[in-house]
């Protein structure tokens, strides 16, 4: 489903071997779907999503209470709370909206990039 020639393709790959734990809500899976539909097409991202959700090492949440923690991009907020409520170890992402995490203590939400979330499985 990815390109085998994407950079990103091992973090895709460990995730369908099951070496780690995808925290989503349905609002979080959505938006997964408006995103890979903008650089593939919907077929794709249907498909990708399907795969997530079917997954074993898939893990639904629905936070019902929302941190606020991101100011620039509320939309963003959907990550950040679904992470608490899973206790995840990490959200990996390139947007900057999300460095306001490294200044907040309480709850501590740690932030990496998808470099170095993908180093992790080579």
């Amino acid at each position: 489903m990815i390109s085998i020639h994407s950079p990103y393709r091992p973090a895709w790959q460990a995730f369908r071997e099951g070496k780690y734990v995808l925290c989503v809500s349905d609002e979080i899976l959505n938006k997964y779907q408006e995103i890979i539909e903008r650089v593939a097409n919907s077929f794709v991202a249907q498909n990708i999503v399907e795969a997530i959700v079917n997954s074993p090492c898939c893990r639904f949440y629905a936070p019902h209470f929302h941190f606020g923690l991101i100011r620039q991009d509320y939309d963003d907020n959907k990550f950040v709370d679904c992470a608490i409520q899973a206790g995840a170890d990490f959200i990996v992402s390139e947007d900057s909206h999300f460095n306001v995490l490294k200044e907040c203590d309480f709850p501590k939400v740690v932030v990496i990039g998808l470099d170095e979330f993908v180093a992790e499985f080579y």
